[in-house]
């Protein structure tokens, strides 16, 4: 991919220090609504090309995601490329967060795969714009467990959509993934009395749920998850796990997870639509992780407030499904076009010239 594919993007930087071993690429996509804010994702990339394809794919994502949760920020986000067990170092980090400090202001970092808060304390002491520290840094810490809690807030709001309640008692919930998210989410699913299968390519994570949670039944992979005869498909890894191939045997009744850019290609939210499956557009699903980081952000955190903020997950939920049913489109068209309403209205107010 050219970087002049980069259509619709503010702002691309590749960032590089070679003593570090740091290769980064920063995309800004939107600030329409605010400073662009997006976790960064460590990853070992096949290519430069993958690893930029990635990135241009997630900022774009991070401005509909932060427009649909009501903040006021656009989207970016970065990726450094690398194995973060092999590759991460204080250096490194530091050194990317310079490039961070060096955009003004325009791109907030966070948490994301491959990254903890650990790793934003070191980014932290080289740029101001970074959010999702550890509390003992003034932090707020964690943000999957805000996330994993909008998860479940969403999936009780399509449950009530598809089965006119939001209990979930007796519904067979799938969950793919037991990381960051997934190990957070699983409490909330035994909590309303759901029958969990789980699955992950970790060992330890498999042995962490054995150890935690024995009644959640474990399998394989994810192929063998999706045909489980489950009722409730949970995402909560990498991105693309919906397509053409997973899609024949998917049963299914809500797809409802965390994982970002769930769908392979635009047409998969079509055929999920043609074949009876509800989906959740992911971007409005996992948004109590940037809802949390936002909140410190923007002022001393404070949990509860956020929490309360990331509860209306539900309510968000709830209208985009009943526009899509009203409009006959799907709830993905449905909820891009509230996002899109919400950045033309806001971002408009740019032309208002303030004096100070």
């Amino acid at each position: 991919m050219s970087i002049f594919d980069a259509s619709g993007h503010e702002q691309v930087v590749f960032c590089h220090d070679p003593d570090s071993g740091l290769r980064a690429i920063i995309a800004i996509h939107s600030t329409a609504l605010g400073p662009a804010l997006g976790g960064t994702r460590f990853y070992p990339y096949a290519s430069e090309e993958e690893a930029l394809t990635d990135v241009l794919h997630l900022s774009e994502g991070m401005s509909y995601k932060n427009a649909i949760a009501g903040l006021d920020h656009g989207g970016g986000k970065a990726v450094i490329w690398g194995d973060p067990g092999v590759d991460k170092s204080e250096a490194l980090l530091r050194a990317y967060g310079r490039f961070v400090e060096s955009l003004g202001g325009r791109y907030v970092t966070a948490c994301d795969v491959g990254t903890y808060v650990e790793d934003m304390d070191h980014i932290a002491r080289e740029t101001r714009h970074v959010s999702g520290r550890s509390p003992e840094s003034g932090g707020a810490g964690d943000s999957s467990i805000l996330t994993a809690f909008g998860v479940f807030q969403a999936m009780r709001a399509a449950a009530q959509h598809r089965w006119g309640a939001v209990d979930l008692t007796g519904r067979t919930v799938g969950v793919a993934g037991l990381g960051k998210v997934g190990r957070h989410l699983i409490p909330h699913l035994l909590e309303a009395g759901a029958d969990v299968v789980a699955c992950d390519v970790d060992p330890a994570a498999l042995s962490w749920a054995a150890a935690n949670h024995p009644q959640v039944r474990l399998v394989d992979g994810t192929d063998e998850l999706i045909g489980a005869g489950i009722d409730v498909y949970a995402p909560c890894a990498l991105g693309g796990v919906l397509n053409e191939a997973s899609l024949k045997t998917l049963d299914a009744e809500i797809v409802c997870g965390a994982a970002n850019n769930q769908l392979a290609e635009p047409g998969i939210a079509d055929e999920l639509e043609r074949s009876g499956i509800l989906y959740c557009p992911d971007y409005v699903v996992n948004s109590g992780g940037v809802i949390q980081v936002a909140d410190e952000y923007d002022g001393a955190f404070d949990f509860k407030r956020a929490e309360r903020r990331t509860a209306g997950i539900f309510a968000t939920t709830a209208r985009i499904l009943e526009r899509a049913k009203g409009e006959g489109v799907t709830p993905v068209a449905a909820a891009d076009a509230l996002a899109e309403e919400r950045m033309a209205a806001i971002g408009r107010l740019q032309r208002v010239r303030t004096f100070r």
